[in-house]
């Protein structure tokens, strides 16, 4: 028999996509338990826990009916949502990095020190910022050059900064059909338009750009997130000399790039078209984070650092002495060694409890992407998930419209203790298996 909870999960999302709106009569219970073939008293749970939920009311005599729903407490993947365990956003705390961490600030806390620190900074940082942010930004044999790099608050600024320097009002920006959903607010607070660009299993296909009309494109080469896929080198070349020969400018997120030793940057490829946005939220923490832009020569870079200024989106003079001396000092190195290691500790186990599901992962990155099994929807699987204390995130989130969000979930492995996750995605598991025995 079909649990009544997954019935009414089914209906939740309904009403949460707008399919059933506030005020609308939902059927007799004995006429919805006939369309669904389940039995009476089953329907009867299945409206009792809408109105337990509070998505619906019962009026006597007249039926029940759809609640007008509460808003959102908080912004998708913008705030914590208090789950008892969170995949949603991922971010890594390690246990040792207060131990590591703490006397770069210490440093700060002396007089001197801490009187240069709080005096007004500048996008290009105090002295030796850039060449320690270089040490940082290479990878696998490229490096930029100091001058080139610009720094922002933090790595959503970053981005937000180099769109508003390439992208104008009213204008067309490209993003992989599947794309980091900060992305959209930007777009929408800029006045830009998204294209959706296809990708297949080597990323963004370069030949889609010909036709889009786009002033730059957004991507993610390197452990795309969500689905995880790194573009080839070969895909990376073919891209660039479509960027070169439509002379679009690409901004390319490598904010998990830092758990991969190959392939060079799209920037290496492109240098004169492709502007690299990175931060240390990921290396470090959300709370201790500065944001990167590295810019090709010329114009750009001058309208990134405009754009920079005027956005308010230049970093602290604390925050940027506290990575400067972070990054110097080998402390960031330090951590990345150790998350790259959590990273695919966390990737087996994922791996092992998920075996036999569609899950699609690099075994270095800190997300995987969930293809579901029938009959579950995306955003049923979430109601249920939620159920349970564990928020995950559904494929609408990364879509760019409709038609291209696929049956799907991510989910951010970076977060919970390492025995919560174990236990959060046995838990998962099961309610993929429809088996709630031994996970209430």
């Amino acid at each position: 028999m079909e649990d009544y909870r997954l019935i009414a999960d089914a209906l939740a999302a309904d009403i949460a996509a707008g399919r059933l709106r506030p005020g609308d009569r939902l059927p007799p219970q004995r006429a919805f338990a006939r369309s669904r073939g389940i039995a009476a008293s089953t329907a009867a749970r299945v409206y009792g826990e809408l109105v337990r939920r509070g998505l619906a009311t019962g009026e006597v005599g007249r039926g029940t009916f759809v609640r007008a729903a509460a808003p959102p407490t908080h912004p998708p993947l913008a705030e914590p949502a208090g789950a008892r365990v969170e995949l949603e956003l991922n971010f890594s705390v390690l246990p040792e990095q207060p131990a590591l961490l703490a006397p770069g600030l210490e440093r700060l806390l002396r007089v001197d020190p801490l009187g240069q620190a709080l005096a007004p900074a500048t996008v290009t940082g105090p002295p030796g910022a850039r060449e320690a942010a270089v040490q940082v930004l290479a990878r696998a044999g490229w490096t930029p050059e100091p001058e080139r790099v610009l720094f922002a608050g933090n790595g959503r600024q970053a981005i937000a900064a180099a769109v508003a320097a390439l992208v104008p009002v009213g204008a067309r920006l490209g993003v992989e059909a599947l794309t980091y959903p900060v992305v959209k607010g930007i777009a929408a607070r800029l006045g830009v338009t998204l294209v959706p660009l296809p990708m297949d299993g080597d990323g963004l296909v370069p030949e889609a750009l010909r036709e889009a009309r786009v002033r730059a494109v957004y991507l993610q080469p390197t452990l795309h997130n969500p689905l995880g896929v790194t573009m080839p080198p070969a895909r990376r070349a073919a891209l660039a000399a479509v960027l070169d020969e439509l002379e679009v400018y690409a901004i390319e997120d490598a904010v998990y790039a830092f758990l991969r030793d190959e392939p060079p940057p799209l920037a290496a490829f492109a240098p004169a078209r492709t502007l690299v946005v990175d931060s240390l939220s990921k290396r470090l923490s959300p709370g201790l984070t500065l944001g990167f832009v590295v810019t090709p020569a010329g114009a750009a870079g001058e309208r990134v650092a405009a754009a920079l200024r005027s956005g308010g989106w230049a970093a602290g003079g604390f925050a940027l002495a506290a990575a400067t001396a972070w990054m110097a000092d080998g402390t960031v190195a330090a951590l990345v060694r150790a998350k790259r290691r959590d990273a695919a500790e966390r990737q087996l186990i994922a791996g092992k409890i998920l075996d036999g599901y569609a899950l699609r992962a690099d075994p270095r990155a800190y997300h995987c992407w969930w293809e579901l099994p029938e009959p579950w929807r995306a955003e049923t699987f979430v109601a249920a998930a939620a159920r349970h204390g564990i928020a995950v995130t559904p494929a609408a989130a990364f879509a760019v419209g409709p038609a291209h969000s696929p049956n799907a979930v991510r989910l951010a492995l970076a977060a919970p203790p390492v025995d919560a996750l174990s236990t959060a995605l046995e838990v998962l598991a099961a309610v993929a298996r429809g088996d709630y025995a031994g996970v209430e």
